[in-house]
């Protein structure tokens, strides 16, 4: 073999190296969605889908989930090292595992109001917390709203109510029968599915629970505590590229639903458009995420919602916010900059 061949075949071996150890550089990123592929999804869809993970050196992969509950559970088991769930649902893991070594831990603030809210069909007559008293609700056991009702019956003196446990695909179709009075969820899954079942907007009244005095924080991005003590920098790198990301589908929905439909094809693109934009426009580019700023928490206000969490879901111990909250890897305040004025 000349010398020619030889260095040939020297650069083709140093790049084939180079190649597997580039492949090696890529973190692994479990990470749990906290329901199906639905609009929202889109949020962490489309940066993947546009390469910004692989970009940061993460190779992130994205499965649906089943409710927040279940992917703070995975995240703490080890099946998931990060994952998107409701801050209450974390706050109430913690306090019920004091004990537990791999306490998911909120890096990041998403939805900076909760989606959830009261919603009833105007024939019901009900049109104000007030008139919920001695009505009949609806909603699956761990439904975000139906575990936070107390503190909003609590704001609005309201009286004592029923309730109604169902599977979350009856949610809706129930309140249509006129099986129950109303239900709690999130506003842009259940409204949605009302109209799905032929209700109108205008025969819905809906009660947002930030527009009643319950100003709790909705979901958030979560780590696990063994992934941020082993390796912080690919924490903030996810929450770097998903901000890019993020900014993008806020600027343009309807483009960013096109990777939720990749992931599932049967989705209906303009419902889900939609879906989109109404938590966009509801929980994310929120004024009280625009006065915070987005990714961040207020520490009074966080305080305040690990107390009404700690009485409203009776914990085993007090919720401490410190503890569930851990904001040093965010981006730059300039990577924060994504809210539309």
């Amino acid at each position: 073999m000349n010398k020619r061949h030889l260095l040939q075949s020297f650069l083709a071996a140093s790049a084939l190296c180079f190649g597997v150890g580039a492949a090696q550089a890529q973190t692994p990123i479990k990470f749990q969605l906290d329901w199906r592929f639905e609009g929202p999804a889109a949020l962490f869809l489309h940066p993947a889908a546009k390469g910004y993970f692989k970009a940061a050196g993460l190779d992130v992969t994205i499965d649906a989930g089943n409710g927040s509950g279940g992917t703070v559970t995975r995240v703490a088991s080890g099946a998931y090292e990060m994952g998107f769930a409701d801050l209450a649902a974390l706050m109430e893991f913690h306090a019920n595992n004091p004990d537990s070594p791999n306490k998911p831990v909120a890096v990041m603030m998403v939805y900076n109001n909760t989606p959830a809210s009261v919603m009833a069909l105007k024939k019901s007559g009900i049109t104000k917390p007030a008139d919920l008293a001695g009505k009949k609700l609806g909603a699956p056991v761990f439904d975000a709203g139906r575990r936070a009702f107390p503190i909003f019956a609590k704001a609005n003196n309201i009286g004592a109510v029923q309730w109604t446990a169902m599977d979350p695909t009856l949610r809706e179709t129930m309140l249509m029968r006129g099986d129950i009075d109303a239900i709690t969820g999130f506003t842009f899954t259940s409204l949605l599915n009302l109209e799905a079942r032929g209700a109108k907007a205008s025969d819905v009244v809906v009660l947002p629970y930030p527009d009643y005095g319950v100003k709790l924080y909705g979901n958030v991005i979560i780590a696990s505590p063994k992934l941020i003590k082993e390796n912080p920098a690919a924490v903030k790198k996810f929450l770097s590229a998903f901000a890019k990301g993020a900014k993008e589908v806020i600027a343009n929905p309807a483009v960013a639903i096109e990777s939720v439909k990749a992931r599932d094809g049967i989705i209906d693109s303009k419902l889900e458009t939609r879906r989109l934009q109404l938590a966009i426009d509801t929980v994310i580019n929120s004024p009280d995420a625009k006065a915070e700023g987005f990714g961040t928490v207020n520490a009074g206000r966080l305080a305040l919602m690990a107390s009404q969490v700690s009485d409203a879901f009776n914990t085993k111990s007090r919720v401490n916010p410190d503890a569930v909250w851990n904001g040093t890897m965010l981006p730059s305040a300039a990577e924060l900059n994504i809210l539309k004025k």
